[in-house]
């Protein structure tokens, strides 16, 4: 079943398209905006009628129709028909980040490149130089574009495979021919990527197997020596291995770990095969090894803790969210009352700051009407508390976005890049450490940009930046939507270490979204992140100290 996300591609493609072949501008930027407001729907689309599609505000009368056709079928007929009218390799063209349809359209019917190796030939070759939009530094970025696209062909983000899992677990409970089985690799250590979706199972005819899954879209793509391999809707992979039961535990401990952690546990050295995960690693001389840490890195060192690490029931809190003063789905009463059904303590409301145009952000007029509202809130929501804060963009120079007559009256400052995410690092590290430095900063959100398999982070030097924050008593967001999940789980062991306090917040813009918390913890755990250092994880009267600590040490 297609979710908001696969909806909100097809019609993002379509719009490109429509572009592309010279289509009324106007009808381009309604397709365009309904793509991008359609990924803030938390409802999902699929089970909706065409009439009750109508219904929903951003699709109406108009678009209802095609999305209601590519429910059922996957596109829709005009979409069809300008996939037929475009070249393969072009379409694979405008998929590369920052080549919009105009310049395509350059590409293809000017210089006559229609293929993304065409288009690398002609950048090495510096054959775009002379032509208009382009130029040695946009050839440069298009080699990097391309290559990082190359590079994450055939992952996906640990969210987008959940409901895949699910199907395969529902097949395999219900199999008369499996008496056990596991996820295992990637997606059991909870990386926030995943390549391949493997399974490890003890089944007495695989064949017989393969036909169950057969039904639920899974085909049969080849038989190898140690697994079969299965395609899932002509897109994921998905790899079954079969094993014993007398040999369940050292295969289950196999399958999961990464080969630098049998390297580091010294794996090869088991003679006998055991049926129990825990049995391994007792022959071992170690104790049971939680699979999340299972990367061969830092996991010894940390045997004596696996049971301290953060749990999403430690959460006390929410932090970095919008609303409908900005570009949230929802409006500040419903989510706060969202989070306030979940069982937490209080809700940081941090909409977009007013340089962010495109996110409708916040004036200072409006921020002080937000302030109004949350007053009235608080007094009838006690004791649950919003927290009043922003997203405040971090400028070019560094500074935030407001005078610091504005910036006293937040509670929580989240300070974040979202433009000219190109800059080299040493100016990157002058911006951050400028905005890291700034009194009235309480989180540096999201450190680098990064969303994953679509954009590389932006350029720094992680032990720089979480040591300038340290510095300045600046907690590290790890920001928990399942695209971003950044700071980067392998850096968090660093910044523990130094002393940070790290704030597992989901960015949420509709009430669902405070839900990908659990995302956040998941790769929380990987970086052995612990209640005690998360600042989320403070009850409300814990964090109000720390704010209120944490002013009076940074003003001058």
């Amino acid at each position: 079943m297609l979710d908001n996300h696969d909806i909100s591609n097809i019609l993002s493609t379509y719009a490109k398209l429509y572009e592309l072949h010279g289509g009324n501008p106007f009808k381009v930027r309604a397709t365009a905006g309904a793509a991008y407001n359609i990924k803030k729907i938390g409802e999902p689309l699929a089970s909706l009628s065409e009439d009750e599609l109508s219904k929903v505000q951003q699709i109406g009368k108009g678009l209802a129709p095609k999305v209601f056709e590519i429910i059922q079928t996957g596109s829709f007929e005009d979409l069809n028909d300008l996939l037929e009218a475009t070249p393969k390799g072009v379409i694979d063209i405008l998929k590369v980040k920052g080549l919009g349809p105009k310049k395509v359209e350059v590409l293809w019917k000017e210089v006559g490149i229609t293929s993304i190796p065409d288009l690398l030939d002609a950048c090495r070759e510096n054959r775009l130089v002379e032509v208009k939009g382009f130029g040695f530094k946009t050839q440069a970025q298009i080699i990097s574009d391309i290559e990082f696209k190359f590079n994450q062909e055939g992952k996906f983000h640990w969210a987008k495979l959940k409901p895949v899992v699910e199907i395969i677990n529902d097949v395999f409970e219900a199999s008369e021919h499996i008496s056990q089985y596991e996820v295992t690799g990637d997606y059991r250590r909870l990386n926030d990527v995943v390549e391949h979706l493997d399974f490890l199972v003890i089944c007495n005819d695989l064949q017989l197997l393969a036909d169950e899954l057969s039904e639920h879209q899974f085909e049969l793509i080849d038989v190898l020596d140690d697994y079969h391999l299965f395609q899932y809707a002509e897109a994921v992979n998905v790899r079954v291995f079969n094993t014993s039961d007398h040999n369940w535990g050292n295969a289950l401990v196999k399958f999961t770990s990464t080969q630098a952690h049998l390297d580091l546990i010294k794996f090869d050295t088991i003679s006998e095969s055991f049926d129990d995960e825990i049995k391994v690693y007792h022959a071992l001389n170690l104790p049971y090894i939680l699979p999340e840490l299972r990367e061969g890195l830092n996991e010894l060192a940390h045997l004596n803790e696996q049971d301290q690490l953060i749990t999403y029931t430690d959460l006390k809190g929410v932090m970095h969210n919008h609303s409908t003063y900005s570009d949230g789905l929802h409006s500040l009463e419903e989510m706060a009352k969202q989070a306030r059904s979940m069982g937490l303590q209080y809700f940081g409301i941090c909409d977009h700051s007013q340089t962010a145009n495109y996110a409708n952000g916040l004036k200072p007029e409006r921020v002080l009407e937000q302030m109004r509202e949350i007053e009235v809130l608080n007094k009838k929501m006690a004791p649950f508390k919003i927290l009043s804060g922003i997203e405040s963009d971090i400028l070019g120079d560094g500074s935030l976005d407001y005078t610091d007559d504005i910036l006293m009256l937040f509670d929580i400052v989240v300070a974040s890049v979202h433009s000219n995410l190109t800059m080299d690092m040493e100016k990157a590290h002058l911006r951050l450490k400028r905005a890291i430095e700034n009194p009235y900063t309480t989180i540096l959100g999201h450190p680098t940009g990064r969303l994953l398999l679509m954009r590389p982070g932006y350029p720094i030097d992680h032990a720089y930046i979480i040591d300038a924050c340290v510095d300045n008593h600046v907690a590290i967001e790890l920001n928990a939507h399942p695209y971003r999940l950044d700071l980067d789980w392998r850096w968090i062991d660093y910044a523990l270490n130094k002393g940070a306090y790290i704030s597992i917040n989901p960015d949420a813009h509709q009430k669902e979204g405070l839900s990908d918390m659990q995302y956040g913890v998941n790769v929380a755990r990987k970086g052995y992140l612990k209640p005690t250092q998360c600042l989320n994880a403070l009850g409300l009267d814990e964090l109000l100290q720390y704010i209120e600590r944490k002013r009076k040490i940074s003003m001058p």
